[in-house]
């Protein structure tokens, strides 16, 4: 792995950590399907004009042309407007972690549906994930968490590692750009239509609002999903979803910083030993590629 795509990496993993923090400013003031969606129009449309600028096309192969209306639907209009919807009652560093267990999920469908080889170090991995969770639940359901908040982040996290699986390896074929904005496009349109017939229009307007929107627009809406895609078209899906196992404590650690979320020393013990549980699972699965 080269400096770059090191250095990808963690941008990815910081720009994906903050996009929690970010939701959470915005669905305090407005609703929270209509302000995804408007997000991901606008960066749709940005993302496929400064595609066509560069010379991509919209004629795409395919496998991109599955991959765009799979992670629009299951990525941006589920797990993100699950997750939306839940932190008008939940903590964002809750919905962090809880989204960050994906790449366990992916690893526990690999091996219990497609009979993947994962080794021990990725089985103790996969059992260290649950431990960690378990750890940071019982403590917050000591604490009175918002049961039906904490049931859509759940379903939200399940949609995204559906999304991934079934795509695998579909992105590949060049017109990142292109392939980004046109998912954000096709989560735009699933939103719009439910949150019309779902939500009212009351937006309490503040500029930290707008500074939140303007942020989740540009850098987690579009920036990190871009680098996202070139990350893995560099390194590969494995190597690049080794960078996860930071989210964990980037979510709650900017959590921490901008919103003064609190965390026991149960949450911070759970956040260590799921980082610590990705980590296994990526290195046995990269162990697994190399053997």
């Amino acid at each position: 792995m080269d400096i770059r795509a090191i250095i990808m990496g963690l941008a990815f993993a910081v720009m994906w950590s903050s996009a929690f923090t970010s939701a959470r400013i915005i669905v305090a003031a407005a609703p929270p399907l209509t302000a995804l969606c408007l997000r991901f129009l606008i960066s749709g449309l940005l993302g496929v004009l400064i595609a066509r600028m560069l010379g991509q096309t919209w004629k795409l192969t395919r496998n991109q042309w599955r991959a765009t209306i799979v992670f629009g639907i299951c990525q941006n209009a589920l797990y993100l407007g699950l997750n939306f919807v839940a932190m008008q009652s939940i903590e964002a560093s809750l919905a962090a972690i809880i989204a960050s267990t994906m790449p366990l999920l992916v690893g526990l469908a690999g091996w219990l549906i497609f009979g993947e080889r994962i080794g021990f170090l990725g089985i103790l991995g996969l059992l260290a994930g649950v431990v960690g969770v378990a750890i940071i639940m019982g403590s917050r359901l000591e604490g009175g968490v918002d049961m039906y908040g904490l049931t859509l982040c759940v379903l939200g996290v399940i949609a995204l590692t559906f999304a991934t699986l079934l795509v695998r390896g579909a992105t590949s074929g060049g017109n990142f750009l292109m392939v980004v904005g046109l998912q954000m496009l096709v989560g735009s349109a699933v939103l719009g239509a439910v949150a019309v017939t779902t939500e009212t229009i009351e937006i309490n307007w503040s500029w930290q609002l707008i500074a939140a929107f303007a942020y989740t627009t540009l850098v987690p809406g579009l920036a990190a999903t871009l680098v996202w895609f070139l990350l893995v078209n560099r390194i590969g899906a494995v190597r690049a979803a080794t960078f996860h196992f930071l989210n964990p404590f980037l979510g709650v650690a900017i959590a921490a910083l901008i919103l003064s979320e609190q965390l026991g020393t149960r949450d911070i013990i759970g956040v260590a030993v799921i980082a610590a549980g990705i980590l296994a699972v990526q290195l046995s699965k990269q162990r697994r590629l190399t053997n």
